[in-house]
């Protein structure tokens, strides 16, 4: 697998989502509460635009008008035909043992972290301020 530097963590705010093309795949990029999931752009159920679904929580009852709402922005629902999928591991709320949307292992780094390697050539000072968001593919 590969890492690919897809953001800066200022470049999507808690509860934003952004869109990234990665080696010809689309990967949709979440920040909920400061945590960041990736999962594929593609709704395995007829293909829709995952990603432009709407970003929800979980309803739950455990009888009749007793409702609770929980785990708020980690699940994002099919702008087709609300099929609701989990952001932290892609399965599907309703089957998740049959169907679940691809994930991607996401990280923050900092800045200095990322020019760090093996090979190396004459160096300059560099400064690095931002933490990057990367994704592995």
């Amino acid at each position: 697998m590969a890492r690919h530097i897809v953001a800066t963590v200022d470049e999507i705010a808690p509860g934003q989502r952004r869109v990234v093309s990665v080696n010809g795949r689309e990967i949709g990029i979440f920040n909920v509460d400061g945590e960041y999931f990736a999962v594929g752009n593609r709704c395995p159920h007829e293909g829709a635009s995952l990603c432009k679904g709407r970003v929800v929580g979980l309803v739950e009852a455990s009888e009749p008008g007793a409702y609770r709402y929980s785990r708020r922005g980690e699940l994002i629902r099919c702008p087709w035909h609300g099929w609701e999928f989990d952001l932290r591991t892609g399965r599907s709320w309703c089957e998740p043992d049959r169907t679940k949307v691809r994930s991607y292992e996401l990280k923050v780094e900092p800045g200095g972290a990322l020019v760090e390697g093996e090979l190396r050539a004459e160096t300059f000072p560099v400064s690095i301020e931002k933490q990057y968001i990367v994704v592995e593919v």
